[in-house]
Parts: C-alpha cells; structure tokens; sequence
C-alpha cells in the first residue's frame, strides 16, 4: 500500500513539474533551479562562516550545486531517473524515518543545496515550509532574495563582484551603478584597469586601484552619465540606465577615435552620441534614412555610400596621450602588483605636451571636456605636477 501511494506522488510530482513548464514556457519565464556554479564563477566570497544546524525555510532554497537540471524551481522532479531515491525518501517520511539534515551553502538569503536535494524536493511537495539544514555562508555585500529571478540574481552577484573589486560602495556611497545585461560589470572593471594604467603613465609611479576607481568615477563615469541625463537620452531607452549609457558612450568613443585618428574625451563622446540619439529620434529622419535604405537597395548607383556623408564635427582631445605601452594581461595584472609593478615607467612626449603659456580659461575648458588633466591625490601631487 505504501509502495503505491509512494508511486502516485512522484507521478503527481512529475505532471505537476511538466504543467509548470508548460505554464512558464507560454509566459516565457524561466522555471529552473539556479546553477551555484553559474553563481560561484561570477563572484569570489569576501569570507566564509559555518553556522551549524539551522532550521531553513525551504521556499528560500533556490538552486542545486549539482542536480540543478533535475528538479524545476519549485523543486518538482523532471527528469525519470530520480524516481528510486525521490521515493525512498517519500517512503520514509510514510514510515516516519527520521532523514539526517540536508547540507546548504548560503548566499544572502537564498540556499543552494550541496547534499539533500531529493529531500527538499519530497519535502516541497508535502508542503512542508521548513527543513532541518547544515549551513555554510558565503559573505557578500548585496541583497539576495528568493523573490529575484535567476537573470537578477546573476546580476546582483556580478554587482557584488565588482565591490568587492572596486570596493565603490566605500569610496563613492552614492554611486549608482546597475547595468541591465549580464557581464557588463567585466566590462567597466577591465576599463577601469586601464585607467589605472593611464593615471600611472601620466603620474610617473603606480596608481593604486582605489586612485583609479575614484578618479575614473569622477572624471570619466560621471561626466557621461551627466552629459546624457541633460540630453535626455535615457528618455528615448527608458527601460535602460545610466550605466548603459556609460557602456553606449564608451563604445561609441572608440567608433569616433577610429575615425578622427587621436584620443577623444568623454564629454565630447557623450555629446556626439546624444546627438546621434538624438537625430535618430527624429521622424524626418527616420523617413529619410527609410528612404535613403530603399534608394541603396533599388537604384545603388543614384545614393551616396553613408559612409562617405560629412560627419558631425568632433572636438578632439587636444592633449592626447601616447598609446599605452600595455596589453590586457599586464592591466590585469597591475592591479594586483606593487607599487614599483609598471616600470620601466611610460612617459609623456614634449609634443603632446600642454602649453605652459596656455590661457588658463581654455586649460579649465580642456580639463572638463576630456579630463586628460588629472590632479593627483593631495598626498602624492609633490611627486608629479600635474599635466
């Protein structure tokens, strides 16, 4: 009698996790466990505690370490192969066996199943609310909740990631820096690394990474984000943010610099993308450019190739830097060396120099616009003057 009864609920179980399938398949919503390893590779812990024996909420368990493409989210069997063990575990509970508790490692306040993942899965499916765990705790600086999809969560571990790289929450606390596509924080960290190149080549000793962090989010992240939020440009991507913008502008720099053949500032890039943003918005142009496509395509010979159109007037850097002398394994690396670690050091030549004679309203100008001035740290500005 027990047997069958054991049968009927892992039947139950199985058509249960297939209606749920079906269900977030026509909502096109995921129903899948979450990966710890997709977790594990996108962050490193700060730190690690044992917390013993704990009673754990089981709607707070929210992926596997390893039988992850076993169960769906709600922890209801998928897959055939685990009929033997997920009723021998029912059958336990039908003969009042105590089962020995589960093992979780957690992560804010979601847990990931190391050992016991069948036991979860009966347990859920008994509608039980609570489970007897051994916890181990990885320690991060953001929030983590079971509320969250598995894309926010891998976003939100990314973000913790990248403070505890940056440790931006310390320095600048204010900061608001949320990118809305996985892997974009990489992104901003390895350009931050080769802003701390390019503050040591112009300060002639190595910058720290804290130097580089702040210095980058002031004279470089900020600027952007305040030149597109005065040209309204998120208004056009409103389910986007201003580190989106910040990645667009960054991108779109690097097209320019291409172009113009020398280092263009941030504020320039910012404005030129605005602008951009801008015309495209525009229904004439939008008609025109529509008309343009049909023109290339149905008469080529008649349309001038875009390429050769006069581009929109770009106010280059005028105090361009020469190309950095490092590749991305050594600004990987430098962050992670001591202070002597960039040698022999890069210098500046005297004919990108700036004019000591300049007037001192075009320098004010110059520095707003592309920040090639960088002032040192008020501990270290004896050391170098600035450029």
């Amino acid at each position: 009698m027990a047997d069958q009864r054991v049968d009927q609920d892992f039947d139950r179980a199985r058509q249960r996790a297939f209606l749920h399938d079906m269900v977030a398949a026509v909502r096109r919503q995921p129903n899948d466990l979450v990966s710890f390893h997709d977790i594990r590779k996108r962050m490193s812990p700060e730190g690690e505690s044992y917390r013993g024996l704990q009673v754990v909420p089981i709607n707070q368990i929210v992926g596997s370490m390893d039988r992850f493409q076993d169960f769906d989210r709600a922890f209801l069997p998928r897959q055939r192969h685990t009929a033997r063990r997920w009723k021998s575990v029912d059958k336990a509970f039908y003969d009042d066996v105590t089962l020995p508790p589960i093992q979780l490692y957690q992560v804010g306040d979601i847990y990931f199943v190391k050992d016991g993942n069948h036991r979860v899965s009966v347990a859920r499916q008994r509608g039980g609310d609570f489970i007897d765990a051994e916890v181990i705790e990885g320690h991060i600086r953001v929030p983590l909740n079971a509320s969250m999809s598995p894309q926010e969560l891998l976003l939100q571990v990314e973000y913790a990631e990248f403070l505890r790289r940056t440790d931006l929450d310390r320095l600048r606390p204010d900061h608001d820096i949320r990118p809305t596509a996985l892997g974009r924080y990489d992104e901003i960290w390895q350009q931050i690394l080769g802003h701390q190149v390019w503050l040591s080549a112009i300060w002639h000793r190595y910058a720290t990474v804290a130097e580089a962090v702040t210095d980058w989010y002031d004279h470089i992240y900020l600027p952007i984000v305040r030149v597109a939020a005065d040209r309204g440009v998120l208004d056009r991507f409103p389910s986007r943010t201003d580190a989106d913008v910040y990645l667009w502008v960054m991108r779109h720099r690097g097209e320019l610099e291409q172009r113009v053949g020398q280092d263009v500032g941030p504020l320039a890039a910012a404005e030129d993308y605005a602008s951009e943003v801008a015309e495209n918005s525009n229904p004439v142009h939008r008609i025109v450019e529509g008309t343009r496509g049909l023109l290339r395509r149905f008469a080529p010979d008649l349309t001038p190739d875009p390429s050769e159109r006069a581009p929109r007037p770009i106010t280059p850097d005028p105090f361009p830097l020469q190309p950095m002398p490092y590749g991305p394994a050594e600004i990987e690396a430098a962050s992670r060396r001591p202070e002597d670690a960039l040698a022999p050091e890069p210098t500046v030549s005297e004919e990108h120099a700036p004019d000591a004679d300049a007037d001192a309203d075009a320098d004010a100008d110059a520095d707003a616009g592309n920040g090639a001035h960088r002032q040192q740290p008020a501990s270290n500005a004896a050391a170098e003057p600035a450029r």
